[in-house]
């Protein structure tokens, strides 16, 4: 027999209980939100985190070049105007770079890709190359990650200016630009997702996907925390 699907109300549900398993929660990022992270720890992780920035455009073509949809290409190209840029606005991987020079980075260092990690390249990898080979649907289902981005955005905000004065806040203009940027994303994101995956069997494969990209997370983490260390 099989099963009954979930309402979109407890599938949604569902979806938002994956967040137990963010990287919020990973200890090498409560270090960094806490305080306990050295200067070398922050510019390692800004470095790192860097080449996850200049490949959420790359992944965003991969959905564009697979979608049949006229609506959704409509607005998901929108994702990759954001960190592209466009106009006036220098997008997300300006920002990125700005961060990475109010921690003492060379923008030169960071666009290099030298300090980038064995473990963290292959997470990305893998998600880039997930976009690129699975139906559009499971590639939109993948960035619903930003259902918990707000709250990790508003964390740093909120403890690195007390905890790291050191950086200029000008170079925390990225966090404050994707609390309200990830609320836009994710409402679209959930919509189709909930919309495209309707029977049991589709709403399971939507949480493997959702934890997939949770784990793609979780790993950076790790590599940064293997070779940075983590202060207890």
């Amino acid at each position: 027999m099989t099963a009954a699907a979930w309402s979109p109300v407890e599938f949604e549900q569902r979806l938002r209980d994956k967040g137990r398993a963010y990287h919020i929660h990973h200890p090498f990022n409560v270090m960094l939100n806490s305080g306990q992270a050295t200067a070398e720890q922050i510019r390692g992780w800004v470095a790192n985190r860097f080449y996850y920035q200049v490949n959420i455009p790359v992944k965003d073509a991969a959905i564009l070049a697979n979608c049949d949809d006229r609506a959704v290409r409509r607005n998901w190209v929108q994702r990759i105007l954001d960190h592209d840029g466009h106009g006036d606005d220098p997008g997300g991987i300006e920002s990125w770079l700005r961060l990475a020079q109010a921690v003492g980075l060379s923008r030169d260092q960071v666009e290099s890709l030298s300090d980038v990690l064995p473990g963290v390249r292959f997470a990305v990898d893998a998600y880039v190359n997930f976009a690129r080979r699975a139906p559009w649907p499971e590639a939109v289902c993948a960035s619903l990650t930003e259902l918990f981005a707000p709250e990790i955005h508003k964390q740093r905000l909120a403890s690195w200016p007390e905890h790291y004065p050191w950086i200029e806040r000008a170079g925390l203009h990225y966090f404050q630009s994707r609390v309200s940027l990830a609320r836009r994303d994710v409402e679209f994101g959930l919509a189709v997702t909930l919309d495209r995956f309707r029977t049991s069997a589709e709403q399971l494969r939507a949480l493997d996907i959702l934890q997939f990209k949770l784990d793609v997370l979780w790993q950076m983490n790790d590599a940064m925390a293997l070779r940075y260390g983590v202060n207890k």
